[in-house]
């Protein structure tokens, strides 16, 4: 049987996961980064907890089981993890090596130097093939002729902004730009929106201009749905082929119910 560690983080993405490699025959090891991480999850019998600033325990445990696969899933709570972060000695000198703090830059020293250990990490949709944003309209409801300067505006503005790597959310109306997604989420950042600028909001989430699919690829799922209904949202728009769309089916559905339209978009 073949075997494949997971970096756990928030959501329910790393579920998802769990359940299609044990389906597809793989034993699977998760890694929980954060008690908030799904309990399921927690309750597998290879679980364990570790510090991702315990980069030596981390790849002691890897290699003990003879994992030479990895995958890296779920919320990364910037607030959580700067907060609860310990380093081992591994983790402190790979610190004084890296040219920023930037969360993005700790994880790309993580992976070089599991690479340099012989792990592989591998593409966050690996598996998961069937859950990534297709270009296309979802839901009956579509955008209308006159939101299309707002879409187009929203996309380059959440590339701008995801570029700078602060976040991947925008959100827009009547073709100006009401909310930048920060530290605080995606979720937040709706609630936001709605408080500044009331109903008929069009959320805008894209990848990085380079997106490396190993890390932090955006996905909406149903959380996202019920933020953007919260707030009297009129759609919800996603980068085809480079995010995932997760509860498809039960997303559809409510945003159908609440006529919110949800799309796809290639760049």
């Amino acid at each position: 049987m073949e075997k494949i560690g997971i970096i756990v983080g928030n959501g329910k993405l790393p579920l998802y996961f769990l359940k299609e490699a044990g389906a597809k025959g793989y034993e699977v090891f998760p890694i929980g980064l954060f008690d908030t991480i799904e309990e399921e999850i927690k309750q597998h019998e290879n679980f364990r907890m570790m510090n991702v600033g315990r980069i030596g325990e981390i790849i002691k445990h890897l290699l003990g089981n003879n994992i030479v696969k990895l995958v890296m899933l779920g919320k990364v709570e910037k607030s959580i993890l700067f907060n609860e972060i310990e380093f081992d000695d591994h983790g402190k000198k790979l610190l004084k090596k890296l040219p920023d703090n930037k969360d993005e830059t700790l994880l790309f020293g993580i992976i070089s130097l599991l690479k340099l250990c012989g792990i592989k990490v591998l593409p966050q949709n690996h598996l998961l093939g069937n859950f990534m944003f297709e270009n296309k309209v979802y839901t009956n409801s579509s955008p209308e002729k006159n939101d299309s300067l707002t879409i187009k505006m929203g996309t380059e503005a959440a590339k701008a902004l995801s570029e700078l790597d602060a976040g991947q959310t925008v959100v827009c109306k009547d073709s100006s730009v009401v909310a930048l997604e920060g530290i605080e989420g995606t979720d937040q950042t709706i609630l936001r929106a709605g408080n500044y600028a009331g109903d008929n909001c069009i959320i805008i989430k894209m990848a990085r201009p380079q997106q490396d699919m190993r890390v932090d690829i955006p996905a909406v799922g149903l959380d996202t749905i019920k933020r953007a209904i919260e707030i009297k949202a009129k759609g919800i728009v996603g980068e085809a082929g480079k995010m995932l769309f997760l509860d498809q089916e039960e997303a559809i559905k409510l945003a159908d119910e609440n006529k919110l339209f949800i799309m796809g978009i290639k760049l």
